[in-house]
């Protein structure tokens, strides 16, 4: 449960500074080489693989649903839930469903009629 305490901000910037010039001083010896840092990867990007069916075919496949919500909308589609959230927000967005209920992020969805 002990420890060393944390360090204030004045005390971790002289020990910082003492030893930006203890090497300084020392300089670079001959027999070691100097690790250079690398450049920091950058993300990448996950493609999201979305079913290969054109809005009207999503439409159809969900339109029998009495109520459409992620879960059953990855049922329906065979996709996970992350893609089938996109895919109803993506159709939200296009204005062919409607938000009819939901809450805390549980949204629900009617086709548009």
């Amino acid at each position: 449960m002990g420890g060393v305490k944390k360090k204030s901000m004045a005390s971790m910037e002289k020990s910082q500074d003492s030893q930006d010039t203890a090497q300084e001083q020392a300089g670079p010896t001959k027999g070691k080489k100097t690790k250079e840092k690398a450049a920091p990867q950058q993300k990448r990007q996950l493609a999201f693989l979305l079913p290969k069916l054109s809005d009207a075919d999503l439409l159809k496949s969900l339109a029998p649903l009495k109520a459409i919500t992620v879960t059953a909308a990855s049922r329906a589609l065979g996709v996970n839930a992350s893609i089938a959230s996109g895919v109803l927000n993506d159709l939200e967005g296009k204005s062919m469903l409607v938000r009819a209920g939901g809450f805390s992020g549980h949204g629900v969805w009617t086709v548009r009629s």
